[in-house]
């Protein structure tokens, strides 16, 4: 039987890439430091383990039990915005811990390393923006994927390890954890109306995005090894149709049946217009028709509805607060400019 390893598999696209690995008749090994999961969202017939992928034993140790066909790493903290601020942190997770992986991966002869790259890759190129396009992140998160891109490449390239990249953007749906005030702006507007207050919005709230629904990713990120033409290739992966952040605090409004009540803080900075071009995972993958956005946000608000609503994490831990804004300050740290 194949035997496959995830990291991240607690959260949130782990957990469903895990679901359709499974339903692939894969075995499956599942890693997690619950620092942002939860194992309620492991799948059953996952074997589980807890641990971090910072911890270089630890990591070593996974292949002791048997050798893994694939892996799969979507372990991340996936905080662009606030990436700035945290940024030892996130090139430690992001970045050292991936290459603990890619360590192992090659010392072990894996046939296929998938990883979720992000289009935070692409900073702030002009959309849509299609692969085709040079990387230029413009944030320590975005840095970070796109080192692991280069590693990833250097390593094909010695070692012979094979890869397949995806370059999700603003993915959305069941057992997203609406309790991170960081990341996910269509949890983070749930929550806020099943808490009974408004729905906070940087800037003018014209930026736009395309909302990808879980359904339209995490299958092909399973089936990935399986598809040889994508080997060693970076994909876009996600929703083709972008709307503003306006349009879409309104449409999680309608799904709530309640008034839109917006409350917009100062804007801070991220690229205006992020959205991508997805004509080549079409060609290689064939995907069936993507998920509308209504429909999706209907889905994810019937499970939200059912598990209530959630208090809002605090990061405790910043690194530099000079410029953060003002509705991510901790308590009891002062704001600098």
């Amino acid at each position: 039987m194949t035997r496959v390893l995830i990291t991240g598999v607690a959260g949130f696209i782990g957990s469903h890439v895990a679901r359709h690995c499974l339903d692939l008749g894969f075995e499956v090994v599942g890693i997690d430091d619950l620092s942002g999961g939860s194992v309620d969202n492991v799948p059953t017939d996952v074997a589980f383990r807890e641990g971090t992928i910072t911890d270089n034993d630890f990591v070593s140790g996974l292949w002791d039990e048997g050798a893994f066909d694939y892996v799969y790493h979507l372990a991340a903290y996936a905080a662009e915005g606030l990436s700035h601020f945290i940024r030892r942190f996130n090139y430690t997770n992001n970045l050292i811990g991936s290459v603990n992986l890619i360590n192992q991966s090659v010392l072990h002869e894996v046939k296929c390393f998938v990883f979720t790259s992000s289009i935070a890759v692409y900073g702030d190129s002009q959309p849509p923006i299609s692969e085709e396009v040079v990387p230029t992140p413009q944030d320590p998160y975005g840095i970070a994927k796109y080192a692991v891109e280069l590693d990833l490449a250097a390593a094909k390239k010695l070692f012979g390890l094979p890869y397949v990249i995806f370059r999700p953007h603003n993915v959305y749906g069941e057992r997203q954890n609406i309790a991170d005030k960081y990341r996910n702006v269509v949890g983070i507007f749930m929550n806020q109306i099943m808490s009974g207050k408004p729905m906070t919005v940087f800037g003018d709230g014209k930026q736009t995005r395309a909302f990808s629904y879980i359904d339209d990713v995490a299958p092909l990120i399973a089936r990935a090894p399986l598809v040889k033409g994508a080997y060693d290739q970076a994909f876009n992966i996600g929703a083709d149709q972008p709307c503003t952040v306006l349009e879409l605090a309104h449409a999680v409004a309608r799904a709530f049946e309640v008034e839109a009540s917006i409350e917009h803080l100062p804007s801070r900075k991220e690229a205006e217009h992020a959205f991508s071009t997805h004509d080549k995972v079409r060609r290689v993958f064939d995907p069936p028709a993507p998920v509308h956005l209504a429909e999706g946000i209907a889905r994810m608000a019937d499970w939200v509805k059912q598990h209530g609503p959630a208090t809002p994490a605090e990061f405790d831990d910043i690194e530099v607060a000079i410029n953060l804004p003002p509705s991510w300050l901790p308590k009891g740290l002062p704001k600098r400019k």
